[in-house]
Parts: structure tokens; C-alpha cells; sequence
């Protein structure tokens, strides 16, 4: 272990998602001292897959985590896209890649991620069941007030509990009755379509030839008159995972919010009946071979509680933090899921914080306001990014001119400029400063952020001071 600055905060991180995972199991390897309180009582298995690649690997390689996670995902070489009539376009091809980084990207369950990762938090710094009610400041320290009338005191505050974050209701309330709430920061989170997620339970290899594909079998088809389009992913686990995503124009994406309101259901994964849904969608063609040729076919094979139907929420927030109070993942930035990058930016938000709360030089709200400061600004630019790209990736899954132009330009794009566009997407693959360096592989350096380099200093000009007290003794 590291031997970080002796004056550590207390972190307490409300959210055991993904990103609040991660944090934790970034500060528990520098020795910080930490508490995560989350809402749900239980952890249910819920989601489809994710893609996990190079912007991660080398992270998981510091936590150790990396020999574990390999076996738990599938090769992706190619995505291949589909009209309805399962006409194919030609396929997108991602072997550059590893040429470019050292790494493959897998096809992963999101329930696998999570697990992984939850492990690598000490079970007794989680607590579940936990919802806040309200956070206070008070002589240089915070507190979060639990529904169980627990007052929990800490240096800072971390709200990494998604779209509806409890975290950033509070802030935002205190700041918009003092006026200092940016306008657009007061408007709703604007829905741009629903999706059904799920995955089939482990299937017959024999009987479904298509989980013998050694690399990840990952179709997306296109609808032909209606505003959907589909994924089917196979995983290393033998199971099939799909996304079903409705496009809504604003029609529906209104009668949707105020059915969310009716509802007055926030939760992220499994806050509305899927099964209307699935019965919409069922006949829908997928092109997986014998005995997998629609959707029904994999609704069949799943567990019919671990079928969600969410909404997904697009936007950027302005305000990132106030007083000792900081947001990260879908709490500050809610992206769409074409992109497939909600969840690698939550997680780089947490490297980017574990590595600037190890270099902070004390706790007073001054040093405080500065981390958070430089978070923001490291953040919030690659954050839009994401969510610029995520939006254009979506473009081509909908109707009219524009997606048809994106459509085009992907699947005609000249090999030399998808290889550029491909090395752009691998720029960022960041490391935690506070243990050694994983060194670099591929062709496309990496760029260093300034939290991972400040981190990096100070751990090297202890790695020397200790050096040097082991050599006087």
C-alpha cells in the first residue's frame, strides 16, 4: 500500500453504483478512511451488458482486479448493424484497438462488473438501506442524516446516487434559495427514450449454436417504420444479454415524465413494468440462428423479475459541487446510452477524485473548495464530450436526415479515417497516481490528466523520502 498524506479525509459517498464502487475501492487502497451509503436494501442483478475496454483495463490492473475480470467477459472485434429486414450493413471492426492500446475490449454483464468491483469494498463500509435525508455543515465538518436517524460526520461528501440524486436535490435547493443556482440547472431532466434490458439464463450450447461463438456475437438492428432499435450481446457466461431502446419525439417523451411523476418512482433500473413493453416489442427479428429469431425468443429464456424497463435521461449539469458537498457519475452528468459511456465516465470521475483527495495537502474548506475546483474543471469537459459523442451515436439509431447521414458515414467510412476516429476514443486511459505506474502498451499514448500527474509527483517524492529514512536507519 501507498503511503499517502497523513491527514486524510473522511469520505461519505451516497450511491453504491458503479462510480461510488469504485471510489471506495480506490480509497480503501490509499488508506482513506470512507462510508457508503446507499438507498436500495438489496443488490438485484439487473441490466444488460456492457462494453469494457482500454479506458478501464489499466485501472483494474492497479487494483489487481484484471486477471478476474478477463474470464468474465467476451472478446468484441466487430459490431455488426442491421435493417429490420436483416439486411446487414457493413459491420464496424474495433481490432485496431488493441493494436492501439495493448488491450482487447469484452462484453461484460453488468451484474459481473458489479460484483467484481463490489468485492473489492470492505463489506462493513457499505450500507444498504440507507437514504438520506438531509446533509449539514457545521464547523468544518459535514454530516449526512439517514432515514434511521443516523447523523454521519465526514470532511466530504460524495453524491454518486444517480439521475435522481438525493445528493444534489439538497445542494441545488440550498443554492437556488440564495440565488445562486444557474437557470438551466433548475430544469427537468429531459427524457429521450425508454429501454428494456435483460439477460437470458445460461443457455443450452447445443440447442443455441451461437453461444459457442469464440468473440462476442453483438447485432444491432434498426427498425423499419417504428422508433426502435435492438442490441443482442453474447457473453464468456453462455447467456445473451439485449437493449431494446424506444426513440421518443416529445410527445412521448412528455407522456412518459408525467407517467414517471404518477408513478413518483425514481429508481434507476426496474421502476417501471416491463412486461407491456417486452409484449410491444417481442416479434421483433434478430439475427442469432436457429431458435433465436425474434426477441420473444430471448424474453422466453430470462428470468422474468430481472427484465427492467428504465428511462433514460440526457444532460450535463453546470453546478458539480458547493460547500464540502461534490457530485460524480449521473448525479452531474446523465448521458444516453448509444454511447455506451455512462458508466466509464462515472468511474473515471472516481479516479479523477481519489487521486486528487490523496494529493490534497489538508482538510480545511479552503483545500476542499480547491479539489473540487480542479475536479470540475478536469471533468466537466471530457464529461461533455461524452455526451456529445453519445448523442451522435444515437442519432443514427432514429429517424430523418440526420440519422441517415451518421448511419452513412459509419458503416462507409474509409478504413483510415475509422482508425483515427478509433484512436481518438482510446486518448484516455487513466491511472490512479498513489500506486505504481501500469506500463504503457499500444501505439496511441495516453494523455495524462492533471490529477493523475499530481498524484504521481507526490507519490514518487515519498517512494525517495522513504527511501532515504530506510537508508539512515
Amino acid at each position: 500500500m501507498s503511503n499517502p498524506v497523513t491527514d486524510k479525509p473522511t469520505v461519505l459517498i451516497v450511491g453504491a453504483g458503479l462510480g461510488g464502487l469504485m471510489l471506495g475501492a480506490l480509497l480503501e487502497k490509499q488508506g482513506v478512511p470512507y462510508t457508503i451509503f446507499e438507498r436500495a436494501s438489496t443488490v438485484k442483478p439487473l441490466g444488460s451488458g456492457m462494453a469494457v475496454g482500454p479506458t478501464l483495463l489499466p485501472i483494474f490492473q492497479q487494483l489487481g482486479i484484471y486477471d478476474e475480470f478477463l474470464p468474465l467477459g467476451k472478446r468484441i472485434v466487430y459490431t455488426p448493424f442491421y435493417k429490420e429486414s436483416l439486411e446487414s450493413y457493413r459491420p464496424t471492426d474495433h481490432i485496431a484497438i488493441e493494436e492501439f492500446t495493448g488491450y482487447s475490449q469484452y462484453l461484460v454483464p453488468r451484474p459481473k462488473l458489479y460484483a467484481l468491483i463490489l468485492k473489492q469494498v470492505p463489506a462493513h463500509k457499505i450500507h444498504f438501506g440507507k437514504r438520506v435525508l438531509n446533509i449539514t455543515e457545521e464547523n468544518d465538518k459535514v454530516t449526512v442524516h439517514t432515514n434511521d436517524n443516523g447523523m454521519h460526520v465526514g470532511d466530504i461528501v460524495v453524491g454518486a446516487d444517480g439521475a435522481y440524486s438525493a445528493v444534489r436535490q439538497r445542494m441545488y435547493d440550498r443554492l437556488k434559495a440564495k440565488g445562486e443556482l444557474p437557470k438551466g440547472d433548475q430544469e427537468d431532466l429531459p427524457f429521450s427514450c425508454t429501454c428494456l434490458v435483460g439477460q437470458t439464463r445460461v443457455l443450452d450450447a447445443e440447442k443455441y449454436p451461437v453461444i459457442k461463438e469464440p468473440i462476442c456475437v453483438f447485432p444491432t438492428v434498426l427498425g423499419a417504420d417504428k422508433p426502435f432499435s435492438w442490441s443482442v450481446m453474447s457473453t464468456a457466461q453462455g447467456t445473451l444479454c439485449w437493449s431494446v431502446i424506444h426513440h421518443l419525439n416529445e410527445q412521448t417523451s412528455k407522456a412518459a415524465m408525467e407517467q414517471r411523476f404518477r408513478n413518483n418512482d425514481n429508481a434507476e433500473w426496474g421502476a417501471y413494468p416491463a412486461q407491456t413493453m417486452c409484449d410491444e416489442t417481442r416479434n421483433f427479428p434478430i439475427p442469432l440462428g436457429e431458435g433465436l429469431s425474434t426477441l420473444g425468443d430471448l424474453y422466453d429464456l430470462a428470468q422474468k423479475d430481472l427484465i427492467s424497463k428504465v428511462m433514460l435521461e440526457e444532460k450535463v449539469f453546470t453546478t458539480w459541487h458547493s460547500g464540502r458537498v461534490v457530485l460524480m457519475g449521473d448525479a452531474c452528468h446523465k448521458l444516453h446510452p448509444a454511447g455506451g459511456h455512462g458508466a466509464v465516465t462515472a468511474m473515471h470521475d472516481a479516479i479523477t477524485l481519489a487521486n486528487l483527495i490523496y494529493s490534497m495537502p489538508a482538510t480545511t474548506a479552503e483545500q476542499v473548495t480547491n479539489l473540487f475546483e480542479e475536479y470540475q474543471e478536469e471533468r466537466h469537459p471530457a464529461a461533455l464530450v461524452s455526451f456529445q459523442n453519445s448523442q451522435l451515436m444515437s442519432k443514427f439509431m432514429e429517424k430523418g436526415i440526420i440519422g441517415f447521414i451518421v448511419l452513412y458515414l459509419i458503416t462507409h467510412m474509409p478504413m483510415w479515417l475509422w482508425r483515427l476516429a478509433l484512436a481518438q476514443t482510446v486518448k484516455i486511459r487513466p491511472q490512479v497516481g498513489f500506486v505504481p505506474n501500469i506500463p504503457l502498451k499500444g501505439t496511441v499514448i495516453p494523455i495524462i490528466s492533471p490529477s493523475e500527474q499530481k498524484a504521481r509527483d507526490l507519490f514518487e517524492r515519498q517512494q525517495v523520502e522513504q527511501e532515504h529514512i530506510t537508508v539512515s536507519i
